[in-house]
């Protein structure tokens, strides 16, 4: 199932990648954890990689920037957006451009959540990635995002 505007098709030469997780969350705890500055620092750089968040203005209409530094060589490359459609619990919509004049044109990302019995249903798509970029590379590093996501929304703890 795709809503995206046909204006948002990618461009030839890129990827596009599809996941699917549930979490034992709820979706507002998870909606939340996409919005949040502190929390994005710390679920969203894939292994290796830290982040700092330098802004984020989470409404329509509103941008964020960021940058992941890979800890091993110390190689950082930042990107930013803005907040496409924000309905909250259920979508976040936005787009991504790489600050690398190698790296060029906009990506669209998606991510859907719904409620199920035992949390939410997490679908996540990112459109225009550049060709340059293998997919698998991605794919692995969203893997290791949405584990380290789980890891921070799932915990029940009182408090």
């Amino acid at each position: 199932m795709n809503d995206t505007p046909a204006t948002d098709t990618p461009a030839a030469g890129t990827h596009t990648i599809h996941l699917q997780r549930v979490l034992r969350a709820p979706p507002e705890r998870v909606y939340r954890a996409f919005l949040d500055a502190s929390a994005l620092a710390k679920w969203l750089p894939p292994h290796g990689f830290t982040a700092q968040i330098h802004e984020l203005d989470a409404r329509v209409g509103g941008r964020f920037r960021m940058s992941f530094t890979h800890f091993g060589s110390g190689h950082s490359h930042s990107f930013h957006g803005e907040y496409l459609e924000l309905v909250p619990a259920t979508l976040i919509r936005h787009t991504d451009q790489f600050d690398d004049p190698n790296l060029p044109g906009v990506l669209t990302v998606t991510i859907r959540l719904r409620a199920v019995f035992c949390g939410t249903e997490l679908e996540v798509v990112q459109a225009g990635i550049p060709a340059v970029i293998p997919k698998e590379a991605c794919l692995m590093g969203w893997q290791e995002s949405l584990m380290l996501l789980a890891q921070l929304v799932e915990p029940e703890i009182p408090g």
